[in-house]
Order: structure tokens, then C-alpha cells, then sequence
């Protein structure tokens, strides 16, 4: 109770106050004493008030925090992006430069990395404001931004030489992959080889797009990228159509439901969905 109070900027008396105040409410304890050392715990009746009480206290701050409007030329923000560093590469360059050009001394972007797997509670409480993904978030905000093919990627010299690979070729080469989560040596192409009745050999697995270039260009690696992506190698690496078909890469742009109506929120989304147009 004393740590919970000092949070709240309270005595611990006051608390104590007003939790009795809402034990007479509720007609329910609402908080026991737990195991010696672990403080207070929740009675049945108290649990089952956290979600409703959390979305009645999201609402309040939607409506207190809301703007009327959103001026870019005089706000205060700063809007955080999540993406990889192939999502980072395609949007940082073209909205951080409209917004050097607009003069929006007051807009700063952060861009960081994502972990798919906390990345529902990040967009929830606003420490990511949009996140540039390849698959969507069930029951997430979300609008295409992109499709893209995927070609095969080698070095220019490469020994195999500059046609595009049979499907046998394409399997009997070594790749590298780029693996968001980190060490898988397995994606959906090998799920389409498969059912092919191929498989190809995975050498080498990196997290981070930037890599793969660096990689193909001194080694005799391959790799299945988004043609986008590699229209940035052009001048040192060679892509070749891939000698099967495959589903088109997405990049999409999402968001909480509950800054749909955030006018700087939108604002963002709109310079996002430009930058990737131009």
C-alpha cells in the first residue's frame, strides 16, 4: 500500500481512505492480503472490474488528451515509428525529409526496431504509435502501403552466371535468409519448394536486412528479397526473376483502434501512406 501511494502522489492514510470508499461501493473487499512479502492481491470481484475500468479510463484519456485539431507547423510531438530496417529504409528517408522541408521544428520521429511479439501491448499504450509490418495484427488498425515481387539476389560475378535459376538451380544454391524473430533457417518459400517437391539448403540466417547485402556481395550466397529492396543494390548486386510463383511482399501500417480519431495520430499515418507513394 505505501509503494502503491507514493506512485499515486498520496499519503498511504489517504489511500487507505479511499479504498475503503470503494469497498463500500463495490460491497467487496477488492484487495487481500497476499503470500507475506507480496503485498496485496485482487479478490474475484476486483478482477473482474481491470479490463472494463481500464477501457472506461483509456476513454478519459482520449477525451482529455484529444486535440480539437492538429497543426504540424506549431505542435509538439514527437511519433514514434516500429519497423525492421528494410520498412525503416523505404519510409525514415522521404517523411524525415518532408518534414524538413515543411519546417515542422516541432515534429521529432523516432524509428525503432520491433518485437513482434510485444508489439500488440506497444501499439496499445502508445509507446509505438504506427508499425510497419508484413502481416497484419488481429483486430489491429491497418492499411496496405505497398506490394511488392520478390526476385533472387547474387553478386554480379557470380559463378553460376547472370540468367535467371531453373527451379532445380534455385535449390541446389546455398541462401541466406533474413529472419525477423532471429536463428529460424525456414520461411514460406520453403514451404512452396516443398510442395514443389524441392528443398534448398539455408547457410546462413541474419536479422536484419541491412546484412544481406554485404553478404552477397563477397560471397557466393543467394538471397530472395523484395524487389524494392534491391533496386537500392542495383550498382552491386544482380536479381534475377525467381523461377516459380510466390505471394507478392506487403508492407502495411498499423495502429491501435484507439487513435483512430487522434488527429496528430492521423496526420502521421497520412505522411507515412505519401512518403511510400513518391
Amino acid at each position: 500500500m505505501t509503494r502503491a501511494a507514493a506512485r499515486l502522489g498520496i499519503s498511504q492514510p489517504a489511500l487507505s481512505a479511499q479504498l475503503a470508499t470503494l469497498r463500500d461501493i463495490f460491497g467487496d473487499s477488492l484487495l487481500l492480503p497476499g503470500t507475506p512479502g507480496k503485498g496485496m492481491v485482487l479478490t474475484p470481484r476486483a478482477d473482474h472490474l481491470r479490463e472494463p475500468l481500464r477501457q472506461a479510463l483509456q476513454a478519459l484519456e482520449r477525451v482529455i488528451s484529444t486535440e480539437p485539431g492538429f497543426d504540424p507547423v506549431s505542435a509538439q510531438r514527437v511519433f514514434t515509428v516500429g519497423a525492421n530496417d528494410n520498412a525503416s529504409a523505404i519510409v525514415a528517408p522521404p517523411l524525415i525529409r518532408m518534414i524538413g522541408e515543411a519546417g515542422y521544428a516541432g515534429i521529432r520521429l523516432a524509428f525503432r526496431t520491433i518485437d513482434f511479439n510485444r508489439l500488440p501491448e506497444q501499439i496499445e499504450s502508445g509507446e509505438i504509435d504506427v508499425a510497419l509490418v508484413s502481416r497484419v495484427l488481429p483486430s489491429a488498425s491497418h492499411v496496405p502501403l505497398l506490394q511488392e515481387e520478390f526476385r533472387m539476389a547474387q553478386r554480379k560475378d557470380h559463378p553460376r552466371g547472370t540468367e535467371p535459376p531453373s527451379l532445380e538451380e534455385y535449390a541446389a544454391l546455398t541462401h541466406v535468409i533474413v529472419s525477423g524473430d532471429g536463428g529460424s533457417f525456414r520461411s514460406a518459400i520453403d514451404d512452396l519448394l516443398k510442395e514443389l517437391g524441392y528443398a534448398r539448403r539455408v547457410g546462413m540466417s541474419v536479422q536484419y536486412y541491412s546484412l544481406v547485402p554485404l553478404i552477397l556481395q563477397t560471397t557466393d550466397l543467394v538471397c530472395t528479397l523484395p524487389a524494392l529492396f534491391l533496386a537500392r543494390y542495383a550498382g552491386s548486386l544482380l536479381s534475377t526473376p525467381l523461377p516459380f510463383e510466390v505471394n507478392k511482399f506487403r508492407l502495411y501500417a498499423t495502429w491501435h483502434p484507439r487513435f483512430n480519431e487522434d488527429p496528430g495520430h492521423a496526420w502521421l499515418r497520412e505522411q507515412i501512406d505519401l512518403c511510400v507513394m513518391i
